[in-house]
């Protein structure tokens, strides 16, 4: 397995971190879990920090981290309430039911379902070799985990590389014909309240992403 670099660092102040997390290096430590966002920042800043959101393991993008338990108290609730606006661009496979819409379908486990609110707006769509694909910006309205890719997939339009929600064998056709092999979905802006104002955080796509939008969309 190739090494994770440490994170780059956005922005830092005495309370949080912004970073901008790779694919594959997950928020927080577990079992078969070696490195993660909170071990590997520790090893860079020399001291625990504290994730107030989340990302998937396998979702590249922008991310805050408190440096103390009393920091992550203020910014886990401003997070998840609605105090900060998150856009994400997805790679889909097929397209969404209309150009621009909200899914809100409840997600979670059977039994204990929780209300969620998807957005989104597509960008490029395209068809190529029989198959259809769509470059959506996407923002959050709650924040359920693997909330995005349950709504995509739920509305037919699968994310490209999503092996648990999404279509298997449209991503080892993508992995076989054009190296596609890692889930096309990136956390790209962040706005939140810094110094009594608003400040939007942006970041590039994956260079996975990058190749597979150049691969599909321009060639």
């Amino acid at each position: 397995m190739a090494k994770i670099s440490p994170p780059p660092i956005l922005y830092q102040d005495d309370a949080i971190l912004v970073i901008n997390k790779p694919a594959g290096l997950a928020v927080q430590g577990g079992v078969g879990i070696v490195r993660s966002v909170d071990t590997v920042l520790a090893e860079v800043t020399g001291t625990k920090v504290f994730p107030v959101h989340r990302l998937d393991k396998d979702t590249s993008g922008i991310l805050v981290v408190a440096k103390s338990a009393a920091a992550a108290a203020v910014w886990a609730p401003l997070l998840a309430s609605g105090g900060a606006q998150k856009e994400y661009a997805a790679l889909c496979l097929e397209f969404p039911p209309h150009p621009q819409g909200t899914l809100d379908s409840a997600v979670g486990k059977i039994g204990a379902e929780k209300s969620a609110v998807t957005r989104y707006r597509t960008l490029r769509t395209t068809r190529r070799g029989g198959v259809r694909f769509s470059l959506l910006a996407v923002t959050l309205g709650t924040g359920r985990t693997h909330q995005i890719r349950i709504h995509l997939a739920g509305a037919g339009c699968p994310i490209l590389g999503d092996d648990r929600y999404g279509d298997f064998a449209a991503n080892r056709a993508a992995a076989r014909h054009m190296a596609v092999k890692r889930l096309c979905l990136a956390a790209c802006s962040l706005t939140i309240p810094l110094a009594g104002e608003r400040r939007t955080f942006t970041v590039d796509l994956p260079e996975h992403m990058r190749r597979a939008i150049t691969e599909i969309f321009e060639k």
